[in-house]
């Protein structure tokens, strides 16, 4: 904890968030000679994956893509599988902190309540949900892309009489699901982990599905040791291709070549590849026009569709699923990955509630009523996602030179430079945001890259002697139409996702994550190296 009640603690830089960024800002900016401190709402590292106990959690990028390049934190670590589970991931944590000698600096159960910019010192005051505050000089915001999560208003939720709870916020002691009727609302990465976890010990799984999920094979490995530790005889060339790739992955790029220039043998053989090597590869690692054209993104659509159809043997109920036609272009939304899901719904003890034929008429005290009738439940879990991009920052109370708020600014629209700053928030920066590439990156990529961004900039202040920073006004509508130019250029415009805040009623529809994560950081690159293009400095 910060130390005695009611004390304000003086640092360089205040970090928000003890996730991939946030620890790796502290130790950056520490190692460069900054007074910083890093405050977590949790009991631990990890961010999202400390928080996300809910069953069966896990990532969906496979390492060691999915993990810091630095070599004190790799040497000595092996995984148990290639795709890690929230157990392993934060153990993985756990790890990094001790190895990093970074727990010193950190003050856990810390929440941000509010931040106000000092101008007469150049400083922001920070509160918290504690008794203590801070003041810095800069305020780094790591509250990543989904801290905070999404309960949509469904009539007579807080009358269930059974266990209900978000993914995000699985009590620490678990939930029975064994022998239980379960029904699970959702159909994005948390609702297919969930399912295929109750399917295989709950007494009834119903799945509420709104739109289908197009998932995809996870191909999960268990890992050997010393296999692990013969591949690291080259770990410094995978993180340098990883953090130099346009896709943020050591081993997956897309072909210079057009779907549709491909024959028809071609490209079955180029799609069943990826598909075999699950992960990311079958979204990321074939054609290069499959989220730009409508013709090419069909014909993924299509390869996708018969490979799930062949596993769910009620046609009904594969039409459910994978219809025939798609609801949206393929990859549009993101993908999951999947082990089982799809075989879940061959078991006699899994049913699917299509809720665009029936949809929800209320929450029951007893379970969800929907137009066709009543389902009886236990356990309701709501697999529903967040707030995504900018739930996390726009919780704080964040107060602009003027002194309105962050999340007044942005109630018509995200405007940021770089998806790093905002005009009139002088000396506040925020890694892995909005309007950055981040869901269309590594955490672990964007984290260093973005992280030596940052520590680059406040290296280049301490030598010109300047006190802050800001961003001048015309930055953010010049970036937010840039996002615009892709989603109307990408097929992601087409489509309702978090991707384009589609997913939170009353939010404003735009394309929130710039969607090439290597022209991304080229873009920060010309920025620094035009001597911060956009940033104006004081004095």
């Amino acid at each position: 904890m910060p130390g005695r009640a009611g004390q304000v603690r003086d640092v360089d830089a205040l970090i928000v968030g003890a996730g991939f960024s946030g620890l790796y800002l502290l130790h950056r900016l520490r190692a460069d000679g900054l007074a910083v401190r890093l405050i977590d709402a949790s009991d631990g590292p990890g961010g999202v994956w400390r928080n996300n106990r809910y069953p069966g959690a896990r990532v969906d990028s496979h390492v060691p893509n999915y993990e810091y390049s630095l070599e004190a934190v790799w040497r000595d670590w092996s995984w148990s599988e290639r795709f890690p589970s929230r157990e392993d991931l934060t153990a993985y944590f756990d790890h990094v902190v001790e190895v990093l000698d970074l727990a010193g600096d950190i003050d856990l159960n810390t929440r941000a309540r509010a931040a106000t910019f000092d101008s007469s010192c150049h400083r922001w005051a920070v509160t918290t949900d504690v008794d203590a505050s801070y003041s810095c000089q800069y305020l780094l915001l790591c509250t990543g892309f989904g801290s905070k999560p999404f309960i949509p208003d469904l009539p007579g939720l807080e009358r269930f009489g059974g266990a209900c709870h978000h993914t995000a916020q699985w009590p620490a002691e678990g939930v029975t699901l064994d022998d239980r009727h379960v029904g699970v609302m959702g159909t994005g990465a948390s609702g297919v982990q969930v399912v295929q976890e109750a399917a295989r010990c709950a007494a009834r799984v119903t799945v509420f599905q709104r739109s289908p999920v197009m998932a995809i094979p996870m191909q999960q490995e268990r890992l050997d040791p010393a296999v692990q530790h013969a591949a690291k005889a080259a770990y410094v060339d995978v993180f340098r291709r990883r953090n130099s790739s346009p896709t943020s992955f050591a081993d997956i790029s897309r072909l210079d070549v057009s779907a549709l220039d491909a024959s028809d043998a071609e490209r079955e053989a180029v799609y069943e590849a990826a598909w075999r090597q699950g992960g990311f590869h079958f979204w990321a690692g074939t054609f290069n026009d499959v989220l730009t054209d409508e013709r090419a993104n069909r014909t993924a659509y299509d390869f996708w569709r018969d490979k799930t159809r062949a596993r769910i043997t009620d046609a009904a109920t594969a039409e459910l699923l994978a219809p025939t036609d798609p609801p949206y272009p393929f990859g549009t939304k993101r993908p999951s990955l999947e082990q089982t899901y799809y075989d879940c719904f061959n078991q006699s003890n899994v049913d699917l509630v299509d809720l665009r034929s029936t949809p929800i008429d209320m929450i029951t005290p007893t379970g969800v009523r929907t137009t066709a009738g009543d389902v009886d439940l236990d356990v309701l879990v709501l697999a529903t996602g967040f707030d995504a991009n900018t739930g996390g920052l726009t919780a704080i109370d964040v107060r602009d030179r003027g002194g309105r708020s962050l999340a007044e600014r942005w109630s018509h629209g995200v405007d940021t430079h770089l998806g790093m700053a905002v005009d009139g928030f002088p000396n506040m920066l925020f890694v892995y945001g909005p309007q950055s590439a981040a869901s269309f990156c590594n955490g672990p990529v964007c984290a260093e890259l973005q992280g030596d961004w940052v520590s680059e900039l406040l290296r280049f202040m301490r030598a010109g002697g300047h006190d802050s920073f800001d961003v001048l006004p015309e930055t953010g509508p010049a970036w937010s139409a840039e996002l615009a130019r892709f989603a109307d250029a990408t097929l992601f415009g087409r489509t309702d996702s978090w991707y384009m805040g589609a997913n939170v009623p009353g939010k404003p529809r735009q394309l929130l994550n710039y969607p090439s994560s290597g022209t991304y950081i080229q873009r920060l690159r010309t920025c620094a190296a035009r001597t911060y293009d956009g940033f104006v400095f004081d004095p």
